[in-house]
């Protein structure tokens, strides 16, 4: 269900991105304008992001993100109204879910601290961060698809009943603590009660022992530095495929897919191999690292090949290779907040995803701007593949997977 809410709010996330391409020659805005609608979203994503890690750890994820699902569903369906109304309007909606959003991550983190043995930590934050992907796989096709038949207005309508559904079933089918659910066996009880004492946090929190040292530094800035690289292509991809390749707005929703469809196929992949070299005796630290690197490493060289190609299909082949590199970094440091602190895992992946959303802000209206001041796509790639090779070596250099806390 964690897993479906993910797809659901990169759907709706996403859906913006090609509804954009007609809302921006409808409505007249320049590539500046249009960056500021994109890029509004993660301005409620990250002033909202640590405030509903304090609330998941509070009142518990099943509470936290259940409402916020039904918040940022029914923001999505009042987008039409607020863009017809004014660009003020509209900036204000995205910002709202943002808002909602934001408690996405940290809520389901704050459940999997309860939920998952250490062995299985890859494989369910990797599943989970699927969802980025696949979300963002249906809201391209999708999107692409209800816009050319449809209009721009019916998108936002029909991903924000999918919302409201998705609630009607999470309410009464989840148990926030795993002792109050009656389909899990005493066996089921006793391995998560080894691998986790507490089940849940309690007392003042050791903010000095979770944030001030190397491994969590690193944890942040390797955070930072992949979601430069998503956030960049998620809100910018149609519209390099519908401006600099030339194609129409079905198959630019169309070709943006196909990234994203790889990466969702990787993520799923590293989750299950990175889980299976820890059980074979491979360390940790040594397994996030090579996730981690290769991922941002790899992805890096794909973009800088794309700076200068004037082929979609060739264009198309190096962004699957971008994209799908870039789904090895999930079982990187997707993990690394239940690797160091489990019992304050929504808290240390709030923080770190608020950091990490600075780039959805500076990085995706910082594209605009230089797609507006040189013309072309190669400036805003270079940059995020700079970013990208900063992230992998730092993260070589200073993180450890051991706990930060008994």
């Amino acid at each position: 269900m964690s897993f479906l809410a993910c797809t659901i709010a990169y759907s709706d996330r996403v859906n913006i991105s090609v509804a954009a391409v007609a809302m921006k020659e409808q409505l007249g805005w320049s590539q500046t304008q249009k960056g500021l609608v994109l890029s509004a979203f993660f301005v409620g994503y990250m002033l909202f992001m640590f405030a509903s890690g304090v609330l998941a750890t509070r009142f518990g994820g099943k509470r936290v993100l259940g409402l916020a699902v039904l918040a940022w569903s029914v923001l999505t369906l009042l987008t039409p109204p607020a863009a017809a109304l004014s660009l003020t309007a509209l900036i204000a909606a995205r910002i709202g879910m943002g808002i909602g959003e934001a408690a996405m991550f940290p809520a389901s983190y704050e459940l999997f601290g309860r939920w998952v043995p250490p062995i299985e930590r890859a494989r369910a934050t990797g599943r989970l961060m699927s969802g980025i992907s696949l979300g963002t796989v249906l809201g391209l096709m999708a999107t692409g698809w209800i816009v050319g038949h449809f209009g721009w207005p019916m998108a936002f309508y029909s991903f924000g009943v999918v919302g409201l559904l998705w609630v009607a079933v999470w309410f009464p089918l989840v148990h926030n603590d795993p002792a109050a659910d009656p389909r899990v066996s005493p066996q089921e009880r006793a391995l998560l009660q080894h691998a986790r004492p507490s089940t849940g946090a309690t007392g003042p929190v050791p903010w000095r022992r979770l944030l001030l040292r190397p491994s969590s530094l690193a944890f942040m800035i390797a955070h930072f530095c992949t979601t430069w690289c998503l956030y960049v292509l998620l809100s910018w991809l149609p519209s390099y495929f519908r401006e600099v390749q030339g194609l129409s707005i079905v198959n630019a929703g169309l070709f943006s897919a196909a990234p994203w469809l790889t990466m969702f196929i990787v993520t799923l992949a590293a989750g299950s191999i990175s889980d299976r070299m820890i059980g074979r005796g491979v360390s940790v630290t040594t397994t996030r690292k090579l996730m981690q690197c290769s991922g941002l490493i790899g992805s890096a060289v794909f973009l800088v090949a794309t700076r200068n190609v004037h082929s979609a299909t060739v264009a198309l082949v190096l962004l699957c290779g971008a994209m799908g590199a870039l789904g090895f970094a999930w079982s990187g440091y997707a993990p690394n907040a239940l690797d160091l602190a489990p019992k304050y895992a929504a808290l240390l992946f709030g923080l770190s995803n608020t950091i990490a959303t600075v780039p959805g802000i500076v990085g995706v209206t910082a594209t605009g701007w230089l797609v507006d001041v040189t013309g072309t796509y190669s400036a805003p790639f270079a940059l995020t593949a700079s970013i990208s090779v900063v992230g992998a070596v730092v993260y070589a250099l200073f993180f450890n997977a051991r706990p930060l806390l008994d």
